[in-house]
């Protein structure tokens, strides 16, 4: 569900930045590789998970910092030009945390943001970032108590050698 919602938020990055920064303003490669940044790190953090939970946790760590950076921009993008960023219990902003729950599908947000302004895609992004956010400490919080209760790859492996010794009838 994480990393839907973490994709969501690149493809509507990308379209936000091609569509509304101008040509040559850093910010777009800085927004798309935030976005990236926030995805592609919970691919490669699942992945080094199966061989470091140090390096899973890092990952997730990073890509929760990626994202935050990403908010900064649209928050800032919306400061600067005079827009306005929906707050939290804005009818706007209930019905697009509605829709962000229940939509992990980044093609329904391919096509719906083409009919939206600059102003409406940010809140999007900044509603599903936030939401993002929400999961990744989560998962956070899972990965420290599952690290505590069972230990590390290591420690896993010298059990799994432990048992098989005592199964082969040894020590």
């Amino acid at each position: 569900m994480t990393f839907q919602k973490a994709e969501c938020i690149y493809d509507v990055t990308y379209y936000f930045a091609h569509k509304y920064l101008s040509v040559g303003d850093r910010t777009i490669d800085q927004m798309i590789q935030a976005a990236r940044s926030g995805k592609q790190n919970l691919a490669e953090g699942n992945i080094d998970g199966i061989t470091s939970r140090e390096m899973e946790l890092k990952l997730t760590n990073v890509n929760r910092a990626s994202l935050h950076e990403l908010l900064l921009d649209y928050e800032d993008y919306l400061r600067v030009r005079g827009l306005e960023q929906w707050a939290y219990n804005d009818r706007r902003c209930i019905q697009t945390r509605a829709f962000c729950k229940a939509n992990l599908d980044s093609a329904v947000y391919r096509e719906k943001i083409k009919t939206r302004s600059d102003e409406v895609i940010a809140n999007i992004a900044i509603t599903l970032i936030h939401q993002c956010d929400v999961l990744i400490r989560g998962l956070i919080e899972w990965k420290k108590r599952n690290f505590l209760e069972q230990g590390g790859i290591k420690e896993e492996m010298y059990r799994a050698r432990k048992e098989w010794q005592k199964k082969q009838g040894g020590w």
